[in-house]
């Protein structure tokens, strides 16, 4: 029997999986930028390079969360669709954090780039 409510959940944990990748890259790609444009060393860019490590931190602490309830569970039964769920809103939430600070950090750039 095929519990459509564990078909969703990893369907959702490979869509979580692709995104934080992507997510990842930019994060590395953007303190790449920030290290070769020299930027990283002034007080805005140390503060932003700061920001990217943390976000960068807490991904990598969901993604290893995500192993942890994929591994260990079926994703069946109420309770692992709970923690699942409450994990996906953290995600939704780091992912958006480190969105906004990769980009905040790219317009910091193209200031700088600009003078």
């Amino acid at each position: 029997m095929v519990h459509l409510s564990a078909v969703r959940a990893r369907g959702r944990l490979a869509s979580y999986q692709q995104a934080i990748g992507a997510v990842l890259a930019a994060n590395r790609a953007t303190f790449a930028r920030l290290h070769a444009s020299g930027t990283l060393f002034s007080p805005e860019g140390v503060r932003a390079g700061r920001d990217l490590l943390l976000a960068h931190q807490h991904l990598l602490r969901v993604v290893a969360l995500l192993q942890r309830l994929s591994a260990r569970t079926h994703l069946r039964g109420p309770t692992a669709l709970a923690r699942l769920e409450g994990v996906c809103r953290e995600l939704d939430r780091l992912l958006e954090r480190s969105s906004a600070l990769a980009e905040r950090t790219g317009t910091h750039l193209g200031r700088m780039a600009g003078h």
